[in-house]
């Protein structure tokens, strides 16, 4: 028993490791995995902005990091669906940086059926220029109906619009009924 004990430890060493060298290569600042709650939200963008003032970044780029992460992280809390009938809706958020730019990493489950409504509404704003954005932001607000999760679809053109870049993004089949959809939102730093 001993023997098993200690391979399992040795092999979460490994895997942490690997873990620290992957994050360190990547730049990844900040990482967090599970329940996204509100009070989660003010949590690790409290940790966001104290690692943007640390690395004395602008104000513009401070301000443009947080609003996309908070939007990112209330996405997946409305959002986000459940895997194996867990009520909690999990995700994954990833702050990193490099010499040009912020990216902003959310991984939640969805039902595959919303899918291809989510995957059109993606590719429409990414097809749109920053002027078209603007204008469908504020058509959004006058004429958006709220939806049963109480958006009003203005998520992911937001958030195009204050990054001034296309939304990257990708979808891992899990099974029949759900989804992993990986959503990538970069900030450029100058």
């Amino acid at each position: 028993m001993d023997e098993l004990n200690e391979n399992k430890s040795h092999s979460f060493l490994d895997f942490a490791y690997q873990m620290y060298k992957s994050m360190k290569t990547n730049e990844i600042n900040l990482v967090y995995e599970g329940e996204v709650t509100q009070e989660i939200t003010k949590t690790f963008t409290s940790l966001t902005e104290r690692s943007l003032s640390k690395n004395e970044e602008s104000n513009m780029v401070q301000r443009k990091v947080f609003h996309v992460m908070v939007e990112c992280l209330q996405n997946i809390s409305k959002h986000a669906d459940s895997l194996d009938g867990e009520e909690e809706k999990r995700g994954i958020v990833m702050v990193s940086h490099g010499k040009e730019s912020y990216n902003i990493i959310t991984g939640n489950v969805i039902k595959n059926e919303k899918v291809p409504a989510l995957k059109e509404s993606l590719e429409m704003v990414n097809n749109l220029s920053k002027e078209e954005l603007g204008q469908l932001y504020r058509k959004q607000m006058r004429e958006g109906t709220i939806s049963d999760k109480g958006g009003a679809g203005l998520g992911l053109i937001d958030i195009a619009k204050k990054t001034g870049s296309k939304l990257h993004y990708q979808f891992k089949e899990l099974n029949d009924q759900v989804s992993f959809f990986i959503l990538t939102s970069t900030v450029k730093r100058t």
